[in-house]
């Protein structure tokens, strides 16, 4: 049974990334290039995953190999698991939070940030985004409409104003996680297990890199990119840009 279950598993997050790839390619492209402005720029482009799991994102594009050196990953300990699940869930439930690490960060107008989770509701979330663009920030945000769109008004985790994500960001990009994220069903288990959106989000944000990198190498110039430090060579091609990033990017 083990195995199949792996099969199916597979089966429902390849066709997850499959419906991803065929619906969000221009909201994807236009992303790319909002990065890709930056980057020329020389400015850094701002992830922020609050909310338990989807802190892992805004981990998967930062201090990555074949990553791009300009993502700077805003890794409060407020949602962190490693503070405390049920802690972290509290704070991401909590009104006005996120607007507090939005002026810590001290983004300032012009500046990107990218904004992801798995549902899109939660308090800490909604303010960052309505922070960030207060001050003029470029919000996009990454999160699953269906969750925003059918969880309840008066859910607990909800912001104030009963919004969801992808109604307060600059661009959307559905991650199209269906509600309770996890789809597998195992035969005497009370719960459906098996949750997709860490593969969600990671897919989103890699295209998205990929595609900006893809924009800024067609320009001919070279962009500062990781190179794993446990591959032959690593620390000496990384060595060339840190210092232009040491000090900008807050957890370098």
């Amino acid at each position: 049974m083990s195995a199949e279950a792996g099969r199916l598993y597979l089966e429902r997050i390849t066709a997850l990334q499959q419906r991803i790839l065929d619906e969000e390619a221009a909201p994807v492209d236009s992303a790319a290039r909002r990065i890709a402005e930056r980057i020329r720029a020389d400015r850094l482009i701002h992830v922020y995953g609050p909310g338990g799991h989807s802190n892992l994102a805004s981990q998967e594009v930062f201090f990555r190999a074949g990553g791009l050196m300009h993502v700077s990953a805003i890794l409060d300990e407020g949602t962190l698991l490693s503070s405390g699940a049920l802690r972290s869930m509290a704070i991401e439930r909590t009104p006005g939070y996120g607007r507090i690490v939005i002026d810590d960060q001290g983004l300032v107008e012009g500046d990107l940030l990218l904004l992801v989770n798995a549902y899109g509701i939660n308090a800490a979330l909604i303010d960052a985004a309505l922070r960030a663009r207060e001050i003029g920030v470029e919000v996009i945000g990454i999160s699953s409409r269906e969750h925003g769109e059918g969880t309840a008004a008066d859910h607990p985790a909800r912001h104030p104003s009963g919004r969801s994500l992808h109604e307060v960001t600059d661009l959307h990009i559905d991650s199209k996680v269906p509600i309770g994220d996890a789809v597998m069903q195992i035969a005497g288990a009370p719960e459906r297990t098996g949750a997709v959106s860490t593969f969600a989000s990671a897919f989103v944000l890699n295209w998205i890199m990929m595609s900006a990198l893809e924009m800024l190498s067609a320009d001919g110039a070279e962009v500062p990119m990781w190179r794993s430090g446990n591959a032959p060579g690593g620390d000496e091609a990384n060595a060339r840009f840190i210092d232009s990033f040491r000090g900008r990017v807050r957890h370098l």
